[in-house]
């Protein structure tokens, strides 16, 4: 398969997933979802810089809407590590967690923590019905770690 083929294959399953959540198939729609696919934890201004470059007309704060859109469609999922920068991946419905470096910002997913969704039960579920568990490890990486 060439790179061709699985862009074009890539794009027929973005428009597919766009179509499926009810939202309209649009060339920003499109380039956000290769965006972050391609570069998986991305920060929004990454995001919209790759989306400009790659569309050339669009305006960061379109590129901002389309991504609160995806989000809210649970195309992409945000991950907040730092309290202030949103970065985002494609919504794979598994509830996987992540690592985050507290040195560099290195960000890695890694599977449920225990068991099958939703991972941890608290000791109180105060009469919800948990659907998700989110949950960020913080520390170092191994590179941070060695630069000591």
């Amino acid at each position: 398969m060439t790179t061709t083929d699985r862009t074009s294959g890539q794009a027929a399953d973005h428009a597919a997933a766009l179509r499926a959540a009810g939202l309209r198939v649009t060339g920003p729609r499109l380039a956000t979802l290769e965006v972050v696919e391609r570069r998986p934890h991305a920060d929004a201004e990454t995001v919209a810089h790759a989306v400009r470059e790659r569309l050339g007309t669009v305006s960061r704060q379109a590129v901002y809407d389309v991504l609160h859109a995806l989000t809210d469609a649970e195309l992409l999922r945000r991950v907040l590590v730092d309290g202030r920068r949103s970065r985002y991946e494609l919504h794979r419905h598994d509830n996987h967690h992540h690592l985050v470096c507290r040195s560099c910002g290195r960000l890695e997913d890694v599977p449920c923590a225990v068991g099958a969704a939703p991972c941890l039960i608290p000791h109180d579920d105060l009469g919800f019905d948990v659907e998700v568990a989110d949950v960020v490890y913080r520390g170092l990486c191994s590179a941070c770690r060695e630069r000591g």
